[in-house]
């Protein structure tokens, strides 16, 4: 067995690790207004998320590709796989931070400052400055601004058609329909950010030089990141899912109908559509707080959307900085 291929095999291994993270980080993403509403249990919940987040992952080649090879170009050579270990280790150590406080920051934005980070004090490899500020920094700002700005504007139609319904029949009506836009998350989810981990392993398995494509996936990729991402996400991230299901507001199942479908509506465009990774946790928080300012603004919690906003400004430059820290550490086993 040959260096690069064990070398590239444990970056594999630490990408699955992050994917693992990203699920159970992120699984607030798709089902905290749910289960907030009462729409859908807990368990339930997370395992409609879980078989989403598979599901969508196999549409997300466009994505993977723009992880795998627009971010940074690394050559072939084992000293690329250090760079590109060292950057997913970088994310975890971000994932695990913020899952502890009970920050929703952005898994995606952790990742690619990982990479960016790694890439940078390495001096192997160049970082592709022009697709990051318009494939990842343009949309963390955009992507926020849009989800909020939508959120606010179905919910005032919502409220606005079914002015004169009954508020039992209403609730009832919305908590089933949160069902479907729920799983419209999920399956957003799992096409963005399952895709991310696809473009670190095939990253991986060209700088390795175990296949010539830069973008090809094969079958065992989609599989692998699925199933892991899907694990994850169905042993669930508590703290988030309290922070978002409860903490910036209140929501009704009108509420989380309106975020689950601006939210899920978003990542469906950019993914299928642009090939951008955004950040679901951006966009799903933005929702909400678009959604909730419909009440009035004294209803949502800005001191913890503050906090929020914190998180999402330093998860890039905090994911380089332990990348660079992770670098230092692995780089003798990978020279």
């Amino acid at each position: 067995m040959s260096v690069e291929l064990v070398a590239a095999l444990a970056v594999i291994l630490a990408a699955m690790a992050f994917d693992f993270t990203n699920g159970f980080h992120d699984a607030a993403n798709a089902i905290a207004t749910s289960i907030s509403t009462r729409a859908l249990t807990p368990r339930v919940a997370l395992a409609m998320a879980a078989v989403g987040n598979f599901v969508g992952a196999h549409f997300g080649a466009g994505v993977a590709a723009t992880v795998g090879e627009g971010l940074v170009d690394l050559p072939v050579g084992l000293a690329s796989l250090g760079v590109v270990f060292a950057g997913v280790l970088g994310a975890i150590a971000w994932n695990l931070i913020t899952w502890y406080f009970g920050l929703p920051s952005s898994s995606s934005h952790a990742l690619f400052g990982g990479l960016v980070g790694a890439t940078l004090v390495a001096s192997h490899g160049t970082v592709q400055w022009d697709n990051i500020i318009s494939k990842v920094l343009i949309p963390m700002v955009l992507s926020p601004v849009v989800g909020l700005v939508l959120g606010f504007l179905l919910m005032v139609a919502i409220m606005w058609i079914f002015r004169r319904g009954n508020p039992s029949r209403l609730n009832r009506g919305f908590r089933m329909a949160q069902t479907v836009s729920a799983a419209a998350m999920s399956v957003g989810h799992g096409l963005q950010d399952a895709a991310k981990t696809i473009g670190i392993v095939v990253l991986a398995l060209y700088t390795a030089g175990l296949q010539d494509s830069p973008t090809h996936i094969p079958w065992w990729v989609y599989w692998t990141s699925a199933s892991v991402l899907a694990a994850g996400t169905y042993a669930g991230g508590w703290r988030i899912i309290r922070t978002l299901g409860r903490k910036i507001i209140d929501l009704g199942p009108a509420e989380g109908f309106a975020a689950e479908t601006v939210a899920s509506s978003v990542l469906f465009f950019n993914a299928l559509v642009l090939h951008a990774p955004i950040s679901t946790t951006h966009t799903i928080t933005s929702a909400i707080t678009g959604v909730g300012a419909t009440k009035r603004l004294t209803a949502v919690r800005w001191n913890v959307a503050a906090n929020i906003v914190v998180a999402w400004v330093t998860t890039f430059p905090a994911a380089a900085l332990m990348a660079v820290l992770a670098y230092y550490l692995v780089r003798p086993l990978f020279s």
